[in-house]
Formats: C-alpha cells, structure tokens, sequence
C-alpha cells in the first residue's frame, strides 16, 4: 500500500507504473546546487609515477605504459573477432606506437611470437616485472592446448573414445 506523502504514486506512467511526483523537483533543485564531480583534477592528483617496464624487440626499445590504455582494452575486444588488419594496427599502436604491425610482420615475426609479445606487454603494463618472457610462451602454450583440446574431434575419434568408455554410439536406429 502506497502512502498519500509518498513521493510515487502508482499509476501515473502506462501500466501501472511509478512516477516521482512533488519531490522530485525539490530533489533537482538541490543537486544544481553541488558542485560538478571534477575528474580531469581528481586523475591529476592520482597520477603518481608508476614503474614502466621497458622492452626491445627487433632492436627497439618500447616503453609500455603504465596502465593499460582503455583503447588496446576495447580494440583487444573488437580484434577477438575481427580479421581486419587495422583492428590489429588501432590496438598495437595504442601501446607501441603507429606502425609497429608492419614494422613487426616485415621484421618476420610469427603468429606465435606476436601472442607471446602481447601477453606479456598486457600483463607488465600494471605490474612490471610481474611475468617474464619465457613465463608468457607457457602461459601462451597453455592457452593454445587448451583450445586444441575443446577442439571437435573428427568422427573416428569420437567413436574410439566412446568404445574406450563403454559407451555405445548411436546408429540413428529406435530401439
């Protein structure tokens, strides 16, 4: 039950609805009053130097940044399905600079040592030092047999692993 000082009333929007009523106007008149939230001063005053991990590869030094920038994070997303080429070269450049793709690919870089460069820049960038470039190739390998294995096993292999378990597969006949 709805109390008549209650600042909703039921039935005031379509189906049956609450709407903030008298008060609602006194609540904005307040809240013009605040001062605005200042973001640009409160990230200044939070932007202590943090350590930067360096890096080289191909004879050039890379300093990652020390957070991660919020477009690697949103092109990282976009690049997961994407085949587009220059999804690839918007993230690298938000954390190595214009061109690297090019630079890295004309250098001769593999798809494997590409995976291992970024998933050791993302993981230093918070906390340098935090894994170690042989760390990365594990931690690379592991994602990559992980995946082989949630792979779909062709016909044959399905079957041999169902007489291996006792299990018979179906003929598609109804008993």
């Amino acid at each position: 039950m709805v109390r008549d000082d209650h600042p909703l009333r039921p039935g005031d929007v379509g189906g049956g609805g609450w709407l903030m009523t008298e008060h609602f106007d006194d609540q904005a008149t307040e809240l013009e009053r605040l001062p605005a939230a200042d973001f640009d001063a409160f990230f200044a005053e939070q932007a202590a130097p943090r350590p930067r991990q360096p890096l080289t590869l191909y004879g050039e030094t890379y300093t990652l940044p020390d957070s991660l920038p919020l477009m690697f994070t949103l092109q990282m997303e976009r690049v997961q399905d994407s085949s587009d080429l220059d999804d690839v070269r918007k993230m690298l450049a938000s954390l190595f600079g214009a061109d690297t793709l090019d630079t890295w690919a004309e250098r001769g870089m593999t798809d494997r040592q590409f995976r291992i460069v970024l998933i050791y820049a993302s993981a230093n960038v918070n906390r340098p030092g935090s894994v170690s470039m042989q760390r990365a190739a594990e931690l690379h390998d592991e994602r990559e047999a992980e995946q082989a294995g949630k792979a779909p096993a062709n016909r044959a292999a399905r079957r041999s692993a169902a007489k291996k378990k006792g299990k018979r597969g179906s003929s598609g006949a109804r008993s």
